[in-house]
């Protein structure tokens, strides 16, 4: 028994293997068990709404924050999914494209990104992930209504060139390009909270890496994976096991979440 919990959980590395990109079956089994006990089950991740969508599908998951915190999907709608910073945006684009960098835009929620020349692909190659490139140079972000994100091919060590980076949340997994998109996924899971009616006392987050540092917030219950950064895990109220070891499952056994809500 007990009082209904929210739980939010990261994916790759919490929900899934990261060898095999496939959800830990015992994580599988422990979200269906949560839900039959009637917790709030929700994926929180920074994947874009567009390729988060099929992993929501395929591991029945009813709830989701996405797009780093600015997409809202609740029973399998589409709430919002909020765009960056409009002026922000294209005061970046300006900036760089003045220092000579090139800039992919993504005006959508899609695989689509423009660009005016070919100056990102001859600076940082073609980007890891599926993309459809629209070149044309004619393009200018000022002629669309929303900017998603922004991948500007400045390395590393260039980084202070681009003084408006600070004014936007910017990320780096690849040492070519920054980008530029939401980065605030306990901002998605407290707009979660405002439109089903929950508390932030009763939300329980699992998360393995450093993206995950912004939604372990001190109000939350905060649960590292074995398998997790040292820095998430110092900042925990639980540490779990590895999550291909059944550390989601264990920890929802230990703290007796699988029991039916009062």
């Amino acid at each position: 028994m007990g009082k209904k919990k929210y739980f939010f959980f990261d994916i790759d590395g919490t929900l899934t293997d990261r060898s095999t990109g496939k959800v830990v079956p015992s994580a599988a089994l422990a979200v269906r068990k949560l839900k039959e006990a009637g917790r709030f089950v929700a994926i929180a991740t920074g994947r874009a709404h567009y390729k988060a969508e099929k992993f929501r599908k395929d591991s029945e998951f009813d709830h989701m924050v996405c797009s780093g915190g600015h997409g809202i999907v609740i029973d399998g709608r589409v709430i919002e999914n909020r765009p960056l910073d409009y002026d922000r945006c294209l005061a970046i684009y300006r900036e760089a494209i003045s220092l000579g960098y090139g800039v992919l835009a993504a005006m959508d929620d899609s695989e689509k990104v423009y660009a005016r020349d070919f100056t990102f692909y001859e600076q940082a190659g073609i980007r890891k992930e599926p993309t459809v490139y629209i070149i044309d140079e004619n393009f200018d972000p000022a002629d669309h209504e929303d900017i998603y994100k922004l991948y500007v091919s400045i390395p590393g060590e260039e980084e202070d060139r681009l003084t408006l980076r600070h004014t936007l949340g910017s990320l780096r997994f690849e040492p070519e390009y920054l980008m530029f998109q939401p980065d605030d996924k306990k901002g998605g899971i407290l707009r979660m909270l405002e439109l089903v009616g929950g508390s932030r006392e009763d939300v329980v987050v699992f998360g393995d890496d450093y993206n995950d540092l912004c939604m372990f917030d001190p109000s939350f219950y905060k649960i590292a994976m074995g398998n997790g950064c040292s820095e998430l895990k110092e900042m925990a109220d639980y540490i779990a096991g590895e999550n291909t070891d059944d550390g989601i499952y264990k920890a929802c056994a230990e703290h007796g979440w699988f029991a039916p809500i009062s």
